[in-house]
């Protein structure tokens, strides 16, 4: 079975960096959630343990809980993070987004 979610390795290396500051935390948690202009936006937070329903992703040394209402609008996306002279920040690469906003912040399935 594919992965729900994978990572390139500039953004597991910048969870790991993110989680080396926070040690309360074992990983992140991905879902979605409604709104934004496209209806749908993703949503991260640090996360201490797995939930009981969650979709543990274990890649690159990094342990990703994906919300198990998030699984179905997240199927095969890459998690990626980008680093521009203004702003650095997680782009997903979700290959069943059918639209997305022009901000980028959010999407339609």
């Amino acid at each position: 079975m594919k992965q729900v979610i994978t990572l390139s390795d500039r953004a597991a290396n910048r969870i790991k960096e993110i989680l080396s500051k926070d040690q309360n935390s074992s990983g992140v948690r991905i879902g979605v959630k409604s709104g934004g202009c496209a209806g749908m936006s993703y949503v991260m937070e640090y996360a201490k343990d797995k939930n009981s329903n969650d979709e543990l992703i274990e890649d690159k040394g990094v342990k990703v809980f994906v919300d198990p209402g998030a699984v179905m609008y997240l199927l095969g996306t890459e998690m990626d993070y980008k680093e521009e002279e203004f702003s650095s920040s997680f782009v997903f690469k979700n290959p069943n987004e059918t639209e997305r906003c022009g901000c980028g912040e959010s999407f339609k399935i």
